[in-house]
């Protein structure tokens, strides 16, 4: 998100179309959008516009009565610091059913918070929408904006409201001291992943110093992945990190419903949009085959992996379990040897501090570039070591080899029958170059090809 822009929170009871109109704000199908009732329960950010304002949007649970602290009641929070941060709020009924008890109750919750507040009637794409429009005057926010979400209906009105809201805001900003936010670099994309009730919202709340992230004892109650920005002081620069909280991923064979299906989705679309992913896994039930499933995903996508072992405050004998799950890590992920693990415990903090410099160091070595003279120089330290098998009789000659592209490293070397090398000895390479040039946890890409015949195009 572009630091300065104004924060538009979209609230309203459950099942008003809230989501909907953020994917339509944001030009995206960023929130997952269901017919059930109360499918998001974290708020989510994302870079908006309509026509040339620019803003961010916020999506959030739908506000229900609740006590604190039952789930709905933890929602409901998430709604209301979404109201005490943004710039203004809109407030979402659906035009067709028309008011609600709960309509009105939050329709005095948004005019306590002092904020500007316009009112939505969504779903006002047929004349079955006036009577609930007419009445939505009751609730003293002023006109109600007729609008569809769905079909994009009353973006024109929209527009207009907003105006004069987002100019006062940038009139305000542009008056107050700068502040420092000129920082050139790409904030580092970080995703936890891991089986639901792995404890991945409470390491995040964890890691920006908040409760910003809806959590609980029941598993499954994270369905968009969220993103969190925070700032991260290593030992020699300032690391901007952007952290995404994501849905807990179960077996597929579990996985059922629609909705569950969306969320599953949504986080494997964190991954493949993360540079590295924390795999966090629960001490006390480690490296389940979903856990190895997960990591094996993040590996082939490429992105660099941190194994981050939760709960370990409820474990006993720490001296002990710690070299079992060390050795359990090298033998069932030979994709990523010595991938780091992170004992930690998200709920009292023990620990966490390690996680950060563990993720900076991967993504330093999946950016690393290596000089093609010091591969070659290896290659043939290696060849020498281990020379590749004979196939039927012919040697197998690797003459060259080069780096083509980071993230993740990948290396391309010519050789005699390329397609006749053993996965066995491409592993070997690959153990080897990991260890010549010190790359233990990102996937490592290398390409096998015939060496180009010079003669080729001669007559």
């Amino acid at each position: 998100m572009e630091p300065g822009l104004a924060k538009i929170a979209i609230v309203g009871r459950p099942n008003v179309g809230k989501s909907t109109l953020f994917n339509r704000l944001v030009g995206r199908k960023l929130a997952i959008v269901d017919d059930t009732p109360g499918v998001t329960r974290d708020r989510r950010e994302g870079d908006a516009s309509v026509g040339d304002l620019r803003f961010v949007a916020v999506d959030t649970p739908g506000l229900e009565d609740a006590p604190a602290g039952a789930l709905e009641g933890r929602m409901r929070a998430q709604s209301e610091a979404a109201i005490a941060e943004a710039t203004a709020i809109i407030f979402v009924i659906d035009a067709r059913a028309g008011l609600t008890s709960l309509d009105r109750s939050f329709a005095t919750l948004a005019r306590a918070s002092g904020k500007p507040v316009l009112l939505l009637g969504n779903k006002a794409e047929s004349s079955a929408a006036d009577p609930g429009l007419t009445e939505a005057w009751e609730l003293g926010l002023g006109e109600p904006i007729a609008f569809s979400a769905e079909h994009g209906q009353g973006l024109a009105e929209l527009f207009t409201a907003l105006e004069p809201i987002i100019a006062a805001h940038e009139a305000a900003a542009d008056s107050e001291e700068e502040i420092d936010w000129d920082d050139p670099r790409k904030p580092l994309r970080v995703a936890i992943v891991g089986r639901p009730n792995a404890g991945k919202s409470t390491l995040a709340n964890r890691l920006i110093g908040k409760d910003r992230l809806l959590t609980g004892p029941e598993a499954g109650i994270t369905r968009d992945s969220i993103s969190v920005e925070l700032r991260w002081q290593g030992p020699d620069r300032d690391w901007p990190i952007k952290l995404f909280d994501t849905a807990g991923m179960r077996k597929k064979a579990k996985v059922q419903s629609k909705l569950e299906k969306m969320s599953v989705f949504d986080a494997l679309r964190a991954v493949r949009f993360a540079e590295v992913v924390v795999l966090l896994i629960d001490a006390e039930t480690p490296f389940e085959k979903q856990d190895l499933q997960i990591a094996d995903f993040a590996l082939r996508e490429g992105r660099a992996l941190v194994i981050g072992v939760n709960k370990w405050d409820l474990v006993e004998d720490k001296n002990a379990e710690a070299p079992r799950l060390k050795e359990m890590a090298a033998r069932l992920l030979p994709q990523a040897p010595d991938a780091p693990l992170v004992f930690l415990s998200g709920l009292t903090g023990r620990s966490v501090e390690k996680l950060m410099p563990a993720v900076t160091k991967v993504y330093v070595d999946w950016n690393a570039r290596i000089k093609t003279p010091d591969l070659n120089r290896w290659l043939q330290d290696a060849i020498a070591r281990h020379p590749p098998p004979a196939v039927s009789g012919q040697r197998i000659k690797l003459r060259y080899i080069a780096q083509v592209k980071t993230r993740p490293p990948t290396f391309v070397a010519k050789c005699t029958r390329a397609e006749d090398v053993p996965e066995s000895y491409k592993r070997y390479l690959v153990n080897s170059l990991r260890a010549a040039f010190d790359l233990p946890a990102v996937p490592i890409r290398l390409l096998l090809e015939r060496p180009e015949n010079p003669f080729a195009d001669k007559d």
